[in-house]
């Protein structure tokens, strides 16, 4: 399918909201109705029809707002990647299919690559021809880096990489891998911790796909045997990569998907809408308690909404992220999951005899709470973000 990328590109000062019109028009005229989810005539996009979508948004100033020109992107501000975030969540469009790349390997490269990594790899990122997947978690080291054992040893002007990496989203269709991995023993915990990029048909490399339980494999194991990567692959200074790590998480974590709480609001809209089209549902409605919790939804929307506005805020009068993902990230995900358990109560009550905008929302929603449930555990499990919380935020004591 061909998108309309002959439209101008606004510039952000000529007009207060400019670059969020823009925005809004485009992908209202151009997202196709088989990739909205609320749509009766929506199914899954290939993995070819995402990438063409992204790379006509890309073309059209909707993807890239804030990476320098000289490595492709459009050198603007948090203000208009958040004005696209608040458009691309106001429609019920697929999620990124190379979100990794665009918003956890790219800023990396950006922060601790070498210039020639950056002209290699940037552009191609957000012309969609690259994708990559993000080697953190392992078997014994899920939410806690400090004790990852993937191993690399240096030998001459190469790193000779073993070790098994687990939960890799996208490993399957990636391109690169956005491996951290340690040069030193276990017990040394954040120190000797490297950081590579590594093209994913490196021999060595096997990629085992898991099926998770809403049906999908979008996850994978990645076993790494005796891979061997040109000392040109590795990603900043040695024992540079716990602090490159950090900083991968503190971006997934308060700035990755910045369009949540529109999605969610979006998603709400997709619900109720569904419910008002069948008599039996369109009654539930009007029950106190699902009247009661639609508003409890309605009101942690806004609070998320805060949330993202206040961080873009604080970035852009100069401040770190810190911390302050965790308490981003703890707040969508529970948000979210309490969400999908309300959306799953009501579509429960959906029949062969229901509308076919409830039919559609059940099938939807029940795929969205199974995924749900590890809303609370990638990207950190909702422990760790109180842990983070309490010791970073509030400074409690830790013998509390």
């Amino acid at each position: 399918m061909t998108y309309d990328t002959t439209v101008a590109i606004p510039d952000p000062a000529s007009a207060r909201d400019a670059y969020r019109q823009h925005a809004r028009t485009w992908l209202q005229a151009n997202l196709p109705a088989h990739m909205r989810a609320d749509s009766l005539e929506y199914r899954n996009p290939t993995l070819a029809e995402c990438r063409d979508w992204e790379a006509a948004m890309y073309q059209v100033g909707l993807a890239g707002m804030t990476w320098p020109k000289q490595y492709g992107g459009y050198g603007l501000s948090l203000r208009e990647h958040l004005a696209v975030n608040k458009e691309i969540g106001a429609l019920a469009m697929p999620d990124s299919v190379s979100s990794i790349s665009k918003e956890l390997a790219g800023p990396i490269i950006m922060a601790v690559g070498t210039e020639e990594q950056k002209q290699a790899f940037l552009p191609a990122i957000l012309e969609m021809r690259e994708y990559w997947c993000q080697g953190f978690s392992e078997p014994d080291a899920g939410s806690d880096l400090a004790r990852l054992r993937t191993k690399a040893v240096q030998e001459g002007d190469s790193w000779r990489i073993n070790g098994q990496k687990i939960w890799t989203s996208g490993a399957a269709k990636a391109h690169y891998c956005l491996l951290l991995t340690r040069t030193g023993v276990v017990a040394d915990k954040h120190r000797g911790l490297l950081m590579f990029a590594v093209p994913m048909d490196t021999p060595g490399i096997r990629v085992v796909p898991i099926k998770s339980i809403d049906g999908k494999d979008s996850f994978a194991e990645v076993f790494f045997d005796d891979v061997v990567v040109p000392d040109s692959a590795r990603l900043g200074a040695e024992d540079e990569g716990w602090s490159a790590a950090i900083r991968v998480l503190g971006i997934e974590r308060a700035t990755n998907r910045m369009y949540r709480p529109w999605r969610f609001e979006c998603e709400l809209r997709q619900l109720v809408q569904a419910c008002k089209s069948d008599p039996a549902l369109s009654r539930l409605l009007d029950d106190g308690y699902y009247q009661r919790r639609i508003g409890e939804v309605v009101a942690q929307i806004d609070a998320h909404k805060g949330l993202v506005e206040r961080t873009v805020d604080l970035m852009m009068a100069g401040e770190g992220i810190g911390a302050r993902g965790s308490l981003t990230k703890l707040y969508w995900s529970e948000c979210h999951q309490a969400f999908a358990s309300l959306a799953l109560q009501l579509v429960s009550h959906v029949n062969p005899g229901s509308s076919p905008l409830a039919r559609r929302a059940r099938k939807h929603f029940t795929t969205a709470y199974l995924f749900a449930r590890a809303e609370t555990i990638y990207a950190g499990t909702s422990e760790v973000q109180l842990d983070v919380i309490a010791q970073r935020i509030l400074q409690l004591p830790k013998d509390l």
